[in-house]
């Protein structure tokens, strides 16, 4: 019986790789044809990255290779299962032996439950992105290229938003306000979650899986939401606004929109960003979501200032802003 997978619009299938010894399972990556041929031909290895779009040899820049040993095709013949010998000790990039190194928790807190085997910033060069990480080219922020006046609106906009929640960090008013009480946990791990439902939603809006009065007061809606919890991710970690440029970023997504593909790319890369250690790691993540807000103000050809302004409104009524 021939195989004949069934790769998806963009040519791939998804590969769940385990340790052939143990069953563990180590990694979930994308295969298109020629890295499919080329992990059959030389025994180890090879992903598509769908933001390089390039070929990668998994344990290329650190070392540790997996040796394959069986290759398995689901019911469906859309996904595979490849079983490997995983040298090195660490399949995760992040220096774990699983990418699955965190449990969820009750409370829907991240817990690391797994010892790091190496320290990805002494393996990686600094020069190059890591093995399953989206290169910088997912946003692009050129100033100059955007509208003057567009600018200094949203900034002044997006300045007063983070300052009210920077006020609610450092004033303790939990009895009154949940987004205070929020900034008191400095629950990181809960934020990221919680963006990740609205970026999904932001998202099922333009492709009209979700709605609820209409697509542009739809996307003001979940626009407003992304940035809200993307302002609060900021406060928590202590992000400067320089830092993060929300501004530009919402205006560099909405005047160079991604393509649907790139979109559900930088939303991923997004929630693996901000749920990082490092401010500029963080910074990052927060930039590539606010590109996806004004990503879908363009999509929704809606102005870019409304989702924030929408923010000030409801501040306004709490009594918050003036």
């Amino acid at each position: 019986m021939e195989a004949t997978l069934a790769f998806d619009s963009l040519g791939l299938v998804p590969a769940v790789i385990q340790d052939d010894a143990t069953g563990e399972v180590l990694m979930v990556a994308f295969m298109n044809e020629e890295a499919l041929r080329l992990t059959r031909e030389t025994g180890q290895t090879h992903f598509y990255s769908r933001s390089r779009q390039a070929i990668w040899h998994k344990g290329e820049q650190s070392g540790n290779v997996q040796e394959v040993c069986d290759i398995f095709v689901n019911c469906e013949q859309n996904s595979l299962l490849v079983r490997v010998v995983q040298h090195g000790g660490a399949a995760c990039h992040d220096g774990y032996r699983s990418c699955y190194y965190r449990s969820l928790q009750p409370d829907d807190t991240l817990q690391v439950v797994a010892e790091r085997v190496f320290d990805p910033a002494t393996v990686y060069d600094t020069a190059k992105q890591q093995e399953t990480s989206d290169d910088e080219s997912l946003l692009h922020i050129d100033q100059a290229a955007l509208p003057a006046e567009s600018v200094q609106k949203l900034e002044a906009k997006l300045r007063q938003l983070y300052g009210v929640y920077l006020y609610l960090r450092d004033h303790d008013m939990s009895e009154e306000s949940n987004t205070s009480r929020l900034l008191q946990e400095r629950s990181q791990s809960y934020l990221v979650s919680r963006l990740g439902d609205e970026l999904q939603e932001l998202a099922d809006v333009q492709s009209g899986v979700h709605v609820h009065t209409g697509r542009a007061s739809d996307t003001v809606l979940e626009g407003s939401q992304v940035g809200y919890w993307l302002l609060l991710l900021a406060s928590t970690c202590n992000i400067p606004y320089n830092e993060f440029t929300p501004h530009l970023a919402l205006l560099s997504g909405y005047y160079q929109p991604f393509s649907e593909s790139k979109a559900i790319e930088a939303r991923e890369e997004c929630l693996r960003l901000a749920s990082g250690e490092q401010s500029t790691q963080i910074a990052q993540g927060l930039q590539l979501g606010f590109a996806l807000i004004g990503w879908a103000c363009a999509e929704a050809k809606i102005d870019p200032l409304e989702p924030p302004e929408y923010d000030l409104g409801q501040m306004r009524r709490k009594g918050l802003v003036k």
